[in-house]
């Protein structure tokens, strides 16, 4: 198994606006450079992009959920 971090502090989005779907959903599979959800600092969004590859996401982080670098966002199989 293998985690996505956060790459910055600051609040997790998993889509792209409140009316889109999500990137990714649990149980989605995942290569690597898929963006998986945004983290918004100071109002600038920066992409979350995966540095694995798995067949089988699992989010720990909540949607708006605030996390510091390098907290774990995501779990891949």
């Amino acid at each position: 198994m293998a985690q996505i971090l956060s790459p910055l502090p600051g609040t997790f989005y998993r889509s792209s606006a409140p009316d889109q779907p999500p990137f990714k959903a649990d149980g989605d599979a995942v290569a690597v450079g898929d963006v998986i959800g945004l983290i918004e600092v100071m109002k600038s969004f920066h992409e979350v992009k995966s540095e694995v590859a798995g067949s089988n996401v699992r989010f720990v982080a909540d949607n708006e959920e605030p996390v510091m670098a390098g907290a774990p966002l995501a779990e891949v199989d």
